[in-house]
C-alpha cells in the first residue's frame, strides 16, 4: 500500500505523461542553401518552434547547402536527386515514401523548386506549408523582386500559405510587408524579403503546431478559431522593421 498522497500522485503521473507525450514532428522539403531551414533550425534551438521537432530535411538535389545545415543540427538528411526518376510522378511517389518514414505532423516547404503532383498535394492537403517572396496574390510564380520593381509598386513582401493544386495559389497565413522606395535597389529589397521569410515563417510552423493555425475542408484559414481574410495576418513594414531592428529613420530618409 503506497503512503504518497493522492494529489502527490496524480502530480507525478501528470510529469509522466509530459515527459512520454511526443513532440508534433516536422519534415522539411529543400532544394538549395537552406536559409529558411536554418531559421526554422534556429527557431526550435530557441524553444519556439510550438514544442515541435524538425525530425527530417529532404532536398531534391544531392549537393544543396541546406543537407549540411540538417547534419550539422543533428537531423536526418536525405539526398532524393529528381532527375534519377522518368517522371514526375515516380519522384512524387519515392518522396512520399521517404517522408512517411518520418511521420510528420506537418511539412514545410523551404526553397523546393519542384512542381508537385495534385496526388502529393492531396496526400498532405491541410498540412503542408510554403513561403513565396511576394505579397500573394500578387506575382505568383518566379521572378518576383524583378517584375514588383518593373510594376513600381509600393509595397512588396513575403508570404506564407497552405499548400494547394495551384502553384503559389493556397490559402494565406500571414505575411509581412516591404515597402518599395522609388529607385529601389534590387538587391536591398531581396535582403529585407529574405529577412522577413526568416522572420514569419517560423511564426506560422509555430502556429500550426500549437493547434491555432487550421484550414477548412472549404478552405478557410482559421487562427485560434477566427477567420483570416485573403491576405492572411499581414505584418506591416513597420512592425516588421521593428522585429528586424532594420534602421527606419534610413528608410523614411530615402
Amino acid at each position: 500500500m503506497s503512503d504518497d498522497h493522492p494529489s502527490q500522485q496524480h502530480d507525478t503521473l501528470n510529469d509522466f505523461e509530459a515527459e512520454t507525450a511526443e513532440k508534433p514532428r516536422v519534415v522539411v522539403l529543400i532544394s538549395g542553401n537552406g536559409s529558411n531551414l536554418q531559421a526554422l533550425l534556429d527557431a526550435q534551438e530557441h524553444g519556439e518552434l510550438g514544442g515541435g521537432e524538425i525530425v527530417a530535411v529532404v532536398s531534391n538535389k544531392a549537393d544543396a547547402y541546406g543537407l549540411k545545415r540538417a547534419k550539422d543540427a543533428g537531423v536526418d538528411a536525405v539526398a532524393l536527386p529528381h532527375r534519377e526518376y522518368d517522371s514526375r510522378e515516380a519522384f512524387d511517389a519515392a518522396l512520399i515514401r521517404v517522408i512517411d518514414r518520418h511521420e510528420p505532423d506537418l511539412l514545410v516547404l523551404a526553397g523546393f523548386m519542384r512542381i508537385l503532383t495534385p496526388s502529393f498535394v492531396d496526400r498532405y492537403r491541410g498540412r503542408m506549408l510554403n513561403v513565396h517572396p511576394s505579397l500573394l496574390p500578387a506575382y505568383q510564380g518566379l521572378d518576383t523582386h524583378r517584375r514588383a520593381l518593373a510594376d513600381n509598386v509600393s509595397e512588396h513582401g513575403v508570404s506564407v500559405h497552405f499548400v494547394t493544386e495551384e502553384l503559389d495559389g493556397g490559402p494565406v497565413v500571414i505575411q509581412a510587408v516591404v515597402n518599395v522606395e522609388p529607385n529601389q535597389d534590387i538587391d536591398e529589397l531581396i535582403d529585407k524579403v529574405h529577412a522577413r521569410e526568416h522572420l514569419i515563417y517560423p511564426i506560422a510552423v509555430r502556429w500550426f503546431l500549437e493547434g491555432r493555425v487550421k484550414l477548412s475542408p472549404e478552405g478557410q484559414v482559421t487562427l485560434d478559431n477566427m477567420p483570416l481574410p485573403a491576405t492572411g495576418l499581414r505584418m506591416s513594414h513597420a512592425d516588421a522593421a521593428e522585429e528586424l531592428d532594420e534602421d527606419l529613420d534610413k528608410d523614411l530618409d530615402d
